[in-house]
């Protein structure tokens, strides 16, 4: 089985992922760290130097990859890997697979993305105040895909655990 977790940056996925992957005793993928790898760049820097749509192109070749390996594994997307082109048909085309979209409020994506904008190309240049205003634009735009996963899970004031608890009780 490939679980395929879904949800904005800063939603947990990586985390989540590496939880459920050590409970089912199987591997762990984390899509941008599979793109950083195949181009030894980091997703920010690939982001600067060759600009969103020639990533996301590279994120859809990487993520085929990944989709065609046997084998079970949890998935963590990017936040827009399901957004773009045909990836999120891609993702549920494979029988073994099933999708989870970790959904979180804009207030809790908020308090976890404020300390890591350095890290996160899309916010970088945002100030705090501006911060949730383009997190609500963006879940407004992306919802119709994430909401198209298997199973959403809400994670606003649940621990880690308590979350891959509950995916787990999904499956």
């Amino acid at each position: 089985m490939k679980i395929i977790l879904l949800g904005y940056m800063g939603s947990g996925k990586s985390t989540i992922g590496r939880l459920l992957s050590e409970r089912l005793a199987t591997s762990f993928i984390d899509l941008d760290a599979e793109i950083e790898e195949r181009v030894n760049l980091s997703v920010s820097q690939y982001f600067e130097r060759f600009g969103e749509l020639r990533f996301r192109k590279l994120e859809r070749e990487v993520l085929l990859d990944v989709l065609g390996r046997s084998g079970s594994m949890v998935i963590a997307t990017g936040g827009g890997t399901p957004c773009y082109g045909d990836a999120l048909e891609q993702m549920k085309s494979h029988s073994d697979a099933v999708t989870i979209y970790l959904k979180a409020s804009i207030a809790t994506l908020t308090d976890r993305l404020i300390s890591q904008k350095d890290s996160r190309p899309i916010i970088q240049q945002l100030t705090s105040t501006e911060l949730p205003e383009f997190i609500g634009k963006h879940l407004f735009e992306r919802s119709h895909f994430y909401l198209q996963a298997d199973h959403v899970v809400p994670i606003d004031a649940k621990d880690q655990r308590a979350i891959s608890e509950e995916i787990l009780a999904l499956l």
